[in-house]
């Protein structure tokens, strides 16, 4: 007897899509009041009046990754999810931004690339259930005149259940997604 059944099948997808992330969106845990998701994606965030801190990554830098791991013999499944983030330029603002990120459990979205049928990005959200915690990271000078000083900072989760799509927006990322007010962004 299956457990569950499937509900369809995949073609292969005759449009482009593009990888990499445009921004990532920094919810504190303990801020989010709650956040309603089904069927794979999430309708609402209720923040109360708290803020979403938004970081604008360098293009072609920034991943996220989702691992699953199943046992057979234990009958288990679970997710790990995964962000890996570059940050351009040393500075001490950033340093203690990063220290602030490293004391506290954070919410991820991610904006991607990818973008929906109506030119929309679609934006993930990793941690909804677990949270996820900057484990890693490293601060380089970089050697040679040409190369790259910043960060690089990497955030993980362990959670029972794939992340979620959010709910697409009308004009800016999260308006739908809101349970009342628009949910304030912090950009700077």
């Amino acid at each position: 007897m299956a457990c569950t059944s499937l509900t369809k099948g995949r073609g292969l997808d005759c449009s482009r899509i593009s990888g990499g992330v445009k921004a990532l969106y920094f919810a504190v845990s303990d801020q989010v009041i709650s956040i309603t998701a089904a069927s794979g994606e999430i309708s609402d965030i209720d923040m109360g009046t708290d803020s979403i801190y938004k970081y604008v990554v360098p293009r072609g830098s920034t991943t996220i990754n989702e691992t699953i791991t199943g046992s057979t013999e234990n009958g288990t499944l679970f997710y790990t999810p995964s962000v890996s983030m570059v940050l351009n330029k040393l500075t001490k603002e950033d340093q203690n931004e990063i220290k602030l990120l490293g004391q506290t459990q954070v919410i991820v979205f991610a904006q991607l690339n990818a973008q929906l049928g109506n030119g929309h990005d679609t934006i993930v959200c990793l941690g909804r259930q677990n949270s996820m915690s900057l484990n890693a990271g490293t601060a380089d000078s970089g050697a040679g005149f040409g190369d790259r000083n910043g960060y690089t900072l990497t955030f993980d989760g362990l959670e029972s259940e794939p992340f979620n799509m959010v709910v697409d927006y009308t004009s800016t990322p999260f308006d739908n997604a809101d349970s009342g007010a628009q949910i304030p962004i912090v950009t700077s």
